[in-house]
């Protein structure tokens, strides 16, 4: 395991480092807490764990939408965290879906949640790097990856690796945090780092001279930080709620720990301030 992959691993399954016990297990028995049998979920009862990203499921309809996709076609969900995307994309779109990440626990409850769900056999999981993907040249029509490239040190490395994997023609939709125009120091912790040692944002002329370099091509790229902070400030109560009152179901505070809530105001605050923004973009490959 590379540097990277171990600072990752460690910030994504911090609770199992410091001895909080096993991330799948853990879900598993909270849900038995919560009346539920952890090997027949509903895709409402695991909401909460799903997709951690800004704006949840409804971003991923967005992006889905802004593209266009469609049934059949093979997608490669990168960062795909605990298989939210992967399983919306497979049950919704009709897409052929391999969710990839590098944080070993979050392959594993993927695996666990689409089987648990009924959606074993329309999804994969591989636990890999972003920038050594072990699939075939020219496998996937589409890279999807939405918040994860802010957590890669070397983005020109994982872009000529989806080229590789990409056939002529196919394209790259993004959902990613990107630095903002005020040059502060972010608040942290945030989800994806507690220190700067998992963070590498780029700015947005950065990421789009890097997709350039690569040899893709913009369709179309928007803004869409102002419905991410509307989505962070609504979920930012919630959460503060869900802290006081304990909901019964399982959400990220079981897998990010007692500083979730932190984190979301942090990412609230640093999104109020300017200093990310959140982009939602197609790209073609030549």
């Amino acid at each position: 395991m590379t540097d990277s992959a171990s600072r990752l691993n460690a910030h994504y399954d911090a609770l199992a480092v410091a001895g909080g016990g096993n991330l799948l297990r853990r879900l598993r028995a909270a849900f038995r807490a919560a009346g539920c049998d952890p090997d027949r979920l509903t895709p409402e009862a695991i909401a909460g764990i799903d997709q951690l990203h800004l704006g949840g499921r409804a971003a991923s309809h967005s992006l889905a939408a802004l593209a266009g996709l469609g049934p059949g076609e093979r997608v490669l969900d990168v960062g795909c965290g605990t298989g939210g995307a992967s399983r919306l994309l497979a049950a919704e779109v009709g897409c052929e879906v391999i969710g990839m990440d590098i944080t070993t626990a979050f392959v594993a409850v993927a695996e666990w949640l689409s089987a648990a769900t009924g959606m074993a056999g329309q999804t994969r999981f591989l636990c890999a790097d972003a920038a050594r993907t072990p699939l075939p040249d020219a496998g996937v029509d589409v890279v999807w990856c939405q918040h994860a490239l802010m957590n890669m040190p070397d983005v020109p490395v994982v872009l000529a690796e989806w080229h590789r994997l990409l056939v002529p023609g196919g394209r790259v939709l993004l959902h990613e945090v990107v630095a903002g125009d005020n040059p502060e120091p972010l608040a942290l912790p945030v989800p994806w780092a507690r220190t700067p040692a998992t963070s590498h944002l780029q700015r947005r002329g950065a990421l789009e001279t890097s997709l350039a370099g690569a040899g893709f091509s913009p369709v179309c790229v928007r803004d869409v930080t102002d419905a991410a902070l509307a989505w962070r400030q609504k979920h930012t109560r919630r959460e503060a709620g869900e802290e006081a009152g304990r909901a019964p179901l399982p959400g990220p505070a079981l897998i990010f720990g007692d500083t979730f809530v932190e984190m979301g105001r942090n990412l609230r605050d640093n999104l109020a301030a300017g200093k990310v923004r959140i982009l939602e973009g197609v790209w073609r490959r030549a």
